[in-house]
């Protein structure tokens, strides 16, 4: 027999036994975590913290580039030498750098080694404070060293006198048993081994004794962003890995910020990954734009393991409370199960929840009730959406009706004629529809569509009764017109009236 730890859990195996004998049931997409039995050393990571009188950065280094940045008294020679919008210099020092004379393009936390007039002997130590195009001296490859992972705010704070006072290395723990993840489920488990399968989070603000909602909101879009039980490593560097499904979808509060410990989970609050959902494998210091909505109870190996493409499972303690697009008396005994008082504007049994109040989970648990609104069947009205056929269409249309975050959206009619019925939801700005699946021969019955940006009337949402030859479900040309996917109800929609709000249902295929 053999002994191994499943989830922390003792277990006693039979000899040649294999993962998949352990983990009936368990998803094959999501991965886990495999730790065979050994000592661990002391190592050092790809990363260096630099600390300068303006605060400390993290940078995660490019091979053997920033080499330098570890020799003897080089911080006595990190003086900053000047700052424009672009960028800052420290320095000067020698380098061995032989500049490529022409201008390179640098984003905002690059790192760089570039030099003066051209002359390695007076090179610098380059930090990148926006996006831009420049000749700072460097080499043929860009002179970039390496990259921010963490403390970019300080990019903003660089002025006259400022130094750079220590550069250490970032130091973890790391296994030498070569500890990895895996899906396959074949492999054969060993004496003292150790599988981690699950990441447990605890909300911030969240104990079974006590709730508090200085995160709620940024706590609710990480439950929506982790509903489905699934965490998909976006990006994984020394500090921390991401999820980045719902990174763009809207603006994030920015309530909780703390220093961000190993374990720690945040929402990302503005930039190009607002709305993505980071854990963090090493301190790092608070920031501005991310916002703290967890802590990693159980499983944080499997954090530290994880490659970019890895999807494992994880759990979020407390489960959303989300009742919209349920039939009310499904939203009774949800209620009920949680201890949550249920108040319903009307008590038809017919009738679907279209909103709630309070909004987020948190609030919901911490005043122990929930009011809520509802609409007759009759006025919802079941879809489904051709992911396969229009991803990215899809993606935009549950956006702008609210699908993304519940089970039931809102569309308001513009406009009906003929066989036509006309929708225009509020469409964000700098939000693409690109032609994508568009009708070929015909526009079948039933078809759901939304004008793409070749058209003047980009956004504008349609269903055309019966299939057209000529024209899409917006009567725009074909071209104009993306198939999203097709109307269920469609005896429901004949029934709609011009400037009356319609609710909406996807059913997933």
């Amino acid at each position: 027999m053999h002994t191994i730890h499943l989830d922390g859990e003792r277990r006693e195996i039979g000899k040649g036994s294999t993962l998949a004998s352990i983990l009936s049931g368990h998803e094959n997409e999501c991965c886990v975590a495999i730790i065979r039995p050994a000592l661990k050393e002391q190592a050092k990571t790809s990363s260096l913290a630099i600390t300068t009188t303006a605060g400390v950065v993290t940078i995660e280094v490019q091979g053997q580039a920033a080499a330098f940045l570890e020799s003897p008294g080089i911080t006595e020679q990190l003086k900053l030498h000047w700052t424009d919008r672009y960028a800052t210099a420290f320095g000067p020092f020698p380098s061995g750098i032989q500049p490529d004379r022409k201008p390179h393009l640098y984003d905002r936390g690059d790192v760089i080694l570039g030099c003066g007039g051209y002359e390695p002997e007076r090179s610098y130590l380059l930090f990148s404070r926006v996006r831009h195009s420049a000749d700072h001296g460097a080499d043929e490859s860009g002179g970039i060293v390496g990259t921010i992972v963490s403390g970019r705010a300080v990019l903003d704070r660089f002025s006259s006198g400022d130094r750079i006072t220590k550069i250490e290395p970032v130091i973890s723990w790391a296994d030498t048993s070569r500890s990895f993840t895996t899906t396959d489920m074949s492999i054969v488990l060993e004496d003292g081994m150790q599988v981690v399968t699950l990441v447990k989070i605890m909300a911030q603000g969240y104990t079974p004794d006590k709730i508090t909602t200085e995160a709620a909101g940024s706590v609710e879009h990480m439950l929506l962003a982790l509903h489905s039980g699934k965490y998909t490593v976006g990006r994984a560097t020394s500090t921390h890995i991401l999820d980045q499904r719902l990174a763009g979808t809207e603006d994030v509060e920015k309530e909780f910020r703390r220093p961000r410990r190993e374990g720690t989970v945040t929402v990302r609050a503005t930039g190009k990954t607002a709305g993505g959902v980071y854990i963090y494998r090493a301190d790092v210091p608070a920031s501005l734009v991310h916002s703290v909505t967890g802590q990693v109870v159980q499983g944080i190996e499997l954090v530290k393991l994880a490659k970019e493409h890895d999807v494992f499972s994880v759990s979020v303690e407390p489960a959303r409370i989300d009742l919209l697009g349920l039939p009310l008396v499904k939203a009774q005994e949800i209620c009920a199960a949680r201890g949550v008082t249920f108040l319903s504007d009307k008590q038809d049994a017919g009738r679907i929840i279209v909103s709630q109040e309070p909004g987020t989970t948190l609030d919901v648990l911490a005043e122990r009730a929930v009011k809520v609104t509802t609409a007759p069947f009759e006025k919802v009205i079941d879809i489904t959406l051709d992911d396969a056929a229009a991803p990215v269409s899809c993606d935009a249309f549950r956006r702008i009706t609210g699908l993304i975050r519940h089970d039931a959206g809102m569309m308001p009619v513009f406009f009906k004629f003929d066989d036509v019925v006309l929708f225009k939801p509020e469409i964000p700005a700098g939000m693409k529809l690109n032609p994508e699946n568009t009708p070929k021969d015909e526009s079948p019955a039933a078809a759901l569509g939304i004008t793409n940006d070749s058209r003047n009337g980009a956004g504008l949402v349609g269903v055309r009764l019966s299939a057209n030859r000529e024209f899409g479900p917006t009567s725009e040309p074909f071209e104009g017109t993306n198939i999203i996917g097709r109307v269920i109800d469609i005896e429901k929609l004949k029934k709609v009236r011009e400037k009356e709000t319609v609710y909406i249902r996807e059913v997933k295929q």
